[in-house]
């Protein structure tokens, strides 16, 4: 959702550069830890680095410095180590979620329902409340919100709020009013409209449906899709994330992307996956396009939605839900769909990312990558995006057709109590099954899907190591068998995030010829305990060799 503002201004904040923009500079006294060629750890002690940010040696404890680089910065034997690569997440959703209602802390709807009354009261002059992260399922509540529980908060204005997982959203009377939503308003392809006794809207629409109401929101303002990638970019910055991949990218997302490159406030580097064919083909034209900004973006591919989510029951299952036996979820196109899309990508050389989340969706994925693999060879690099709930017997089929998998490890202890009630447990083998997808050959990409989740790497690394969560549950790990070793974790949000953006080489280990991104931390993550990788704090974080985020400034 992509909510519109009333600002009183434009200001774009941002970030002092430490280090110069245009001119070689030797990084020394580091303790540097980075995953070398041969994929080993490999402690170095300085960087020197061209004015373009690319790092032109890596040097260890007594190799020879250059005699007059022309900025020298003294890290003070600091840690340092390469960039957090997000493999996939939603940048602008983070500024504007950042921007807006976050319901994402709630633990019951009275609370939530508080939060919205005074949000409505602190903010009159909006004339839509939006928001996001309500979660029915953390509220214990057993069913959906609907709208006359929303209307006992705000009444006066139209509210729409989207579920934490992006596939629903609940809105008051006065939105489905405005938006023309009735009882005679029929569920569309791939959505589902929630209804009252005798048919009429309940409040949440589901999946496809969500368009329904968001069709009537305002639109942003370029303004306000500028103000909201600063401060997405301060947020993923203050978490050590140095480039990401944009699952589902607009073209008004992808002006904004190139308005900041063009007065130098872009400061991550973005590979952009179009919000469908028609926004790839706008944006890209023929085919991908080049890198940009000094390799800061790139449009790779598109990005298409196969399913829904299991919190919204959206997700297609090849058997019906454990608690909902009529429902098996709700595949969003249809085979034929899915293959013209796909093959209009990759006749192209687009990359396909495709959202599967339910073991039907990841079954659909795969039996359209194995056919079109017979048209279009070559590095394809194929993505199926959350491989949530996975058939066993579909799991080998990752790596037999050179599939990528791109998970998000905090999703599973998020989801971990609501995947049992959904599936069952007897269902649950192929569940977030980290471990299996890579022994049997596929290629795991990690990351957050920030903002549904916090966007804190060093949590996800931590998680993908245990399948713990923050409280510690459940002891031992939540289908322990399916851990990834810190190693796998630490290449997941790195060097194999880059690789499934088709960016190994540039960015991504700290290595000669690569771009200088790293981020200062407070321990050695190579050694820390799982628990200590949780609390490890970023002091500072560099992009092409120059600072672009400090703690406390």
């Amino acid at each position: 959702m992509k909510p519109f503002f009333l600002l009183a201004s434009a200001l774009l904040c941002t970030a002092s550069l430490v280090a110069p923009a245009h001119a070689d500079v030797l990084i020394d006294n580091v303790k540097g830890i980075r995953i070398d060629e041969d994929g080993d750890v490999d402690r170095f002690t300085g960087l020197w680095v061209d004015d373009d940010g690319t790092i032109l040696e890596v040097f260890d404890k007594g190799d020879k410095r250059p005699e007059r680089p022309k900025y020298l910065s003294d890290m003070q034997g600091q840690i340092i180590v390469p960039g957090m690569i997000d493999a996939h997440l939603h940048v602008m959703s983070i500024g504007f979620g950042a921007l807006t209602l976050d319901l994402s802390q709630t633990t019951s709807l009275d609370e939530a329902l508080g939060l919205i009354s005074q949000f409505a009261r602190e903010n009159p002059g909006r004339p839509w409340i939006l928001g996001r992260g309500w979660n029915q399922e953390k509220w214990g509540l057993g069913r959906f919100p609907t709208a006359a529980e929303l209307d006992a908060a705000v009444s006066d204005r139209p509210v729409l709020l989207e579920r934490v997982d992006g596939h629903a959203s609940w809105a008051n009377s006065l939105a489905m009013q405005t938006a023309g939503v009735t009882a005679k308003t029929q569920d569309p392809d791939g959505g589902r409209i929630e209804r009252k006794a005798g048919g009429a809207p309940a409040g949440v629409f589901v999946d496809a449906a969500v368009e329904l109401v968001q069709q009537a929101v305002p639109k942003p303002r370029a303004a306000d899709q500028d103000l909201a990638l600063q401060k997405a970019q301060q947020i993923l910055l203050a978490q050590g994330i140095t480039a990401a991949a944009d699952m589902g990218t607009s073209l008004e997302d992808w002006l904004t992307y190139r308005r900041a490159g063009d007065t130098d406030q872009l400061r991550i580097r973005i590979m952009a996956y179009a919000a469908g064919v028609d926004a790839m083909q706008v944006i890209g034209g023929t085919g991908p396009t080049p890198w940009l900004y000094e390799d800061r973006l790139r449009l790779n591919g598109v990005k298409l939605y196969l399913d829904g989510a299991l919190g919204s029951r959206g997700a297609w299952l090849k058997a019906p839900y454990a608690d909902a036996p009529d429902n098996t979820g709700l595949p969003m196109l249809s085979d034929t769909q899915l293959r013209n899309l796909m093959s209009r990508a990759a006749m192209e050389n687009y990359q396909v990312a495709v959202h599967a989340i339910g073991d039907a969706a990841n079954a659909e994925a795969l039996d359209a990558i194995e056919e079109l693999s017979e048209s279009y060879r070559g590095d394809r690099r194929w993505r199926i995006e959350h491989a949530q709930i996975v058939d066993p017997v579909d799991i080998p089929r990752f790596g037999a057709l050179g599939v990528i998998a791109s998970v998000q490890p905090v999703h599973q202890t998020s989801d971990r109590l609501m995947a049992e009630a959904r599936l069952g447990v007897e269902r649950l083998t192929g569940a977030y099954a980290w471990d299996s997808l890579q022994d049997g050959g596929a290629r795991l990409a990690l990351g957050s899907d920030a903002p549904v989740e916090p966007a804190n790497p060093f949590i996800g690394m931590a998680v993908a190591m245990t399948r713990i969560d923050e409280s510690g549950l459940p002891p031992g790990g939540w289908m322990a068998n399916e851990r990834l070793a810190r190693m796998e974790a630490w290449e997941g949000f790195t060097s194999d995030a880059a690789f499934a953006g088709f960016a190994e080489g540039r960015f991504g280990r700290l290595l000669k010829g690569e771009k200088a991104d790293f981020v200062v931390v407070d321990r050695d993550i190579s050694r820390a305990s799982p628990e200590a990788l949780r609390d490890t704090q970023v002091l500072e974080t560099w992009v092409g060799g120059k600072r672009m985020y400090r703690r406390g400034d």
